[in-house]
């Protein structure tokens, strides 16, 4: 798997991984799904695979090329620069979008998982009964989860390393959103939004010569959450790559029959036109600590056809399955 790169391949990745991160923060898309599409799923997974004790005691006889070599290094390493970068610059992209047109965003989501589908579905060919029921658990799990209800926040350490590994899914399982996973647990708004900005600006200050934020307690409790949320990812990436490698290998087909009904099913979360419900008691909205409402689910609804917003956002959706289609046809001509 291992393979020397060209400086345009790299960018190439870090692209993928920018995409792959975004993805992963917005709640209801899989960045999994994302690096299904793009073509480098598998890599992915094989390469995750690839930490393990034989990786560990390579780097810890210095044989660092072999481990280079091992690892898959220089791929992870591109894709999770861009990755991780997304989370300082992608995201607050989306952040702002999501807030001042949340509907348009959630169309073109929409359309490109709708594209996604077709994407992976056109090169499956056995659809045999077997299959097709696999199918139908990916999608009625998918449905299920989106119908669920989320808890309140909870900051406990070991609860963050849990939320960690269950987050990360997103990651590693296309169609199942680790974002949407952390709302149901609680604990979006505080791990990917509260703790990554108090990390940017933290790392600022310290660039610009500011320490100050390292005696700070509140940012110094955030910073304890982040680093706690990271390593549960990672030990979450490592262990479920480990499974997915393993059934990859022997049940592919079955698989990628329950990853396509999961996906599907994934549609409901992904849906446009929804109104959110917050819990309420007496008449009253509940609060969580920070005074923000607690949300309950979602009220979906059917837009008015002849509703100029309604007609955009079908725009959007279309350009979504566009935008599929046309990674789809830049495939394809690559490998003619």
């Amino acid at each position: 798997m291992y393979k020397e790169r060209t400086f345009g391949q790299k960018v190439n990745l870090f692209l993928k991984g920018l995409a792959m991160g975004g993805a992963n923060k917005v709640p209801g898309v899989s960045g999994g799904m994302v690096a299904f599409v793009m073509g480098f799923y598998e890599e992915l997974i094989f390469t995750f695979r690839r930490i393990n004790l034989k990786a560990f005691k390579l780097l810890f006889n210095g044989r660092f090329r072999s481990f280079a070599k091992y690892t898959n290094f220089q791929f992870l390493v591109w894709v999770m620069l861009g990755s991780t970068f997304s989370y300082f610059s992608i995201s607050l992209i989306l952040d702002y979008f999501l807030k001042n047109y949340e509907l348009y965003v959630w169309s073109w989501f929409f359309g490109m998982i709708i594209g996604s589908i077709y994407y992976i579905s056109k090169d499956f060919g056995d659809w045999r009964l077997k299959n097709m029921l696999w199918l139908l658990i990916g999608a009625v799990i998918g449905v299920a989860i989106s119908f669920m209800s989320p808890a309140k926040e909870n900051d406990n350490l070991f609860f963050v390393f849990i939320c960690g590994i269950i987050g990360v899914s997103g990651m590693t399982l296309p169609g199942l959103s680790g974002s949407f996973i952390l709302i149901l647990l609680g604990n979006y708004v505080l791990l990917l939004v509260d703790s990554v900005n108090v990390l940017g600006g933290v790392v600022a200050s310290m660039f610009s010569g500011d320490f100050s934020p390292l005696n700070d307690p509140v940012k110094i409790r955030y910073l304890k959450i982040i680093a706690t949320f990271t390593l549960g990812s990672a030990f979450g990436l490592v262990s479920i790559s480990h499974v997915l490698g393993y059934v990859f290998k022997k049940y592919k087909q079955q698989v990628t029959a329950i990853i396509i009904g999961f996906i599907t099913g994934s549609l409901g979360i992904i849906w446009p036109w929804k109104e959110t419900i917050f819990k309420s008691e007496n008449g009253s909205f509940l609060l969580d600590s920070k005074g923000n409402k607690i949300i309950e689910n979602y009220q979906r609804y059917l837009p008015n056809i002849q509703d100029k917003e309604t007609l955009i956002s079908i725009g959007f959706i279309l350009l979504g399955i566009l935008l599929i289609l046309a990674i789809d046809y830049y495939g394809n001509r690559r490998k003619n």
